[in-house]
């Protein structure tokens, strides 16, 4: 496995900082912060951290993709979440004082920060805007997993695969300039997309191949094109995308 190679990136000149939490910070606590944490550039498939470990600290994507994901008593990969740049990974368990409930692993270079447990609790704790922050992205992650155990409950396959497209599309969608489509920019594999839809890698790709004869979607190598949302939001019965997040 490639090593990682360290990098200096400074959180008062980081281009991600705008859309993560840290926006509330100020600018002597986000030097701080930078005088701290690390900076590293991790390979494709390298772990962040293993479920059942304790958290020493939080993990802040600087860019690239990560996904984070549980492993199930047979051995089976359920991706609960994909992280992009500016978002935390970790912070529940580090808030909560308990060990990491799921795996995060790279899913394409990317770097991320470092920031050591005391610093971070202790910028929650002296900045209000930011402990509400937390407060709400914590409430948030709840509701999110709480809409999505109703989704597989009550979806079929079919219509679960159409919604998880469609918010693939919402979060790491790339209009096109005429606006006709929206290229998926993240290369999931066959078998991520089965995990985080809950179901066989073979349904998956069978689907798949459905959407793309129904003119719904394209393939565009490894990635996935949104040729018809509309038609993917009839195909989900769901016309508001929950998040992956």
């Amino acid at each position: 496995m490639a090593t990682k190679k360290k990098i200096n990136i400074r959180c008062e000149n980081c281009e991600s900082r705008n859309c993560s939490h840290f926006s509330d910070l100020s600018y002597d606590e986000l030097t701080k912060l930078s005088d701290t944490k690390s900076s590293i550039t991790y390979k494709k498939g390298q772990t962040l951290f293993y479920e059942g470990t304790r958290p020493l600290g939080l993990f802040c994507i600087n860019s690239g993709k990560v996904k984070v994901y549980k492993m199930s008593a047979d051995g089976k990969e359920h991706i609960i979440s994909l992280g992009k740049p500016g978002d935390f990974l970790g912070y529940r368990a580090l808030i909560g004082e308990e060990f990491y409930a799921a795996s995060a692993t790279v899913l394409e270079e990317a770097t991320i920060c470092y920031i050591p447990k005391t610093e971070f609790l202790n910028a929650l704790q002296k900045n209000p805007y930011f402990f509400q922050r937390m407060t709400k992205a914590l409430c948030h992650q709840v509701g999110v997993l709480e809409q999505k155990l109703i989704t597989l409950a009550q979806k079929s396959v079919r219509e679960r695969l159409a919604l998880t497209l469609l918010m693939l599309k919402e979060s790491y969608g790339m209009e096109d300039p005429d606006g006709g489509s929206t290229l998926i920019d993240i290369a999931l594999s066959r078998e991520d997309l089965s995990n985080i839809v809950g179901t066989a890698t073979e349904t998956v790709i069978r689907l798949l191949s459905e959407f793309k004869s129904d003119k719904m979607i394209a393939m565009q190598g490894k990635k996935i094109r949104v040729i018809n949302a509309q038609a993917l939001m009839k195909t989900a019965d769901f016309y508001d995308p929950i998040e992956l997040e």
